[in-house]
């Protein structure tokens, strides 16, 4: 966890200046708990870097899109790479500009790709030539002219989960290097298209420089094989996809990784003058905001079934899918400190009829029934990846800012879950 989200005093875990128990007593479990020091500070970071070379800093919002942690954003200067029709909807409602939107995603609808027209986003990353047809059509007919970027699949590999990479031939995302050229060469001929772009995005959680290194040479490559076929660019979106230390990683510091790829871009910019005006994008997520928040827990029962050890919580995969989903690794501490019993191993698990449904496996701690755990580096893919699985509200999320806690979003009520299901009507 970033040290600005979470300390320890006093044998007690704190969020700034907040203690996790008086959390847990104002607002129960399980419970998301934000820091907004330690998201300000990593978006600072890559700012700092990036001041004056010409760079857009973007939020990924699908690794977490809470209304309170967007306007954070905003307020710092962030635009948006969107994925979707509601997180568009999300930007509004934080009064976010749509000038400061990158809309990716593979399945734009035609009513998502109409509003995004309507409402001016900077641009659309095309994934697909069906997709450049789609949007050239319905810029026509409200006689505009879609801003494009296409996302190019350079067959890169990130050495990330499966799940997670998307730069590979094998991949569902992008178009392959090798015929991205012929598509931006049919994208010039469409009444309806400006091509603005080249966009790339090549997996997430990777910890190693070398693959974004990789993918910008092509990028470049291809930037320059477009510029001999008379298409100049606006701008080169490189994506996002930087990890951050669940347990034993080393990503790279955010500046000087930045820096790297930024120092690249500008070789590349000096060789002719046209390429100057040239915009980088990035489009960062769980490197902004996964280490700025936790998931807080308690303890329901300890349970020795003869083989292992477990911790049963009150939190479950409903609330926190990464580690079901790809067997994820988060840190996880208990919030007091126990001097009154020996550490145990053991899992954490949750209550959700599944055999999947784990936290944390092999842990060291030592709890007891009512302990309260703190499920670090839950920032990013928690809370917007939560369903209601098994009629489960999905958690509170608390916002801390120094000693003050705020109501980012109440916990969700039994009786939301079904107000707007109805029975048959009796015949």
């Amino acid at each position: 966890m970033n040290p600005l989200a979470l300390t320890r005093q006093h044998r007690e875990l704190h969020c700034e200046q907040v203690a996790l128990t008086a959390i847990a007593q104002a607002y129960g479990t399980p419970t998301y708990v934000y820091s907004r020091a330690a998201i300000e500070a990593a978006f600072a970071s890559f700012a700092s870097a990036a001041a004056g070379r010409g760079v857009l800093l973007c939020f990924a919002m699908k690794a977490n899109s809470n209304l309170a942690i967007l306007d954070l954003l905003a307020r710092q200067g962030a635009g948006f790479d969107i994925v979707s029709g509601g997180e568009l909807e999300r930007v509004l409602a934080i009064g976010g500009n749509p000038a400061r939107v990158v809309f990716s995603g593979v399945g734009k609808t035609h009513a998502e790709i109409r509003r995004a027209l309507e409402l001016g986003v900077k641009c659309f990353n095309v994934e697909s030539s069906a997709e450049l047809d789609r949007i050239d059509a319905i810029a026509r007919s409200l006689g505009r002219r879609a801003p494009i970027s296409i996302r190019v699949n350079p067959d890169v590999d990130a050495g990330t989960h499966p799940y997670i990479s998307t730069g590979l031939r094998e991949n569902k995302f992008g178009i392959a290097h090798d015929h991205a050229r012929a598509v931006y060469a049919h994208a010039a001929t469409l009444e309806g298209i400006e091509i603005v772009g080249i966009d790339c995005h090549i997996g997430s959680q990777i910890v190693e420089t070398a693959p974004f290194l990789d993918a910008l040479h092509r990028v470049l490559n291809l930037a320059d094989a477009l510029e001999a076929d008379g298409i100049a660019l606006r701008h080169l979106d490189l994506g996002g996809g930087l990890g951050i230390r669940y347990d034993t990683e080393t990503p790279p510091d955010r500046g000087a990784f930045l820096t790297q790829l930024l120092d690249r871009v500008d070789q590349w910019r000096a060789v002719k003058p046209q390429r100057a005006g040239v915009e980088v994008i990035f489009e960062f997520g769980r490197a902004l905001v996964a280490e700025a928040g936790l998931l807080l827990t308690r303890v329901e029962y300890l349970k020795d079934n003869g083989a292992r050890h477990f911790a049963v919580v009150d939190a479950a995969m409903n609330d926190l899918m990464r580690p079901a989903l790809y067997e994820a690794w988060h840190p996880v501490q208990t919030v007091i400190e126990r001097t009154d019993r020996p550490p145990q191993l053991l899992d954490v698990v949750g209550p959700v009829c599944e055999s999947g449904d784990w936290l944390a496996r092999g842990r060291t701690l030592a709890v007891a029934e009512g302990d309260l755990l703190a499920i670090g580096c839950a920032g990013a893919y928690g809370m917007t990846m939560a369903s209601n699985y098994n009629s489960r509200p999905r958690p509170a999320e608390i916002l801390i800012d120094g000693a003050h806690m705020h109501v980012a979003r109440p916990r969700e009520s039994v009786q939301a879950l079904f107000a707007t299901e109805q029975t048959l009507p009796l015949i």
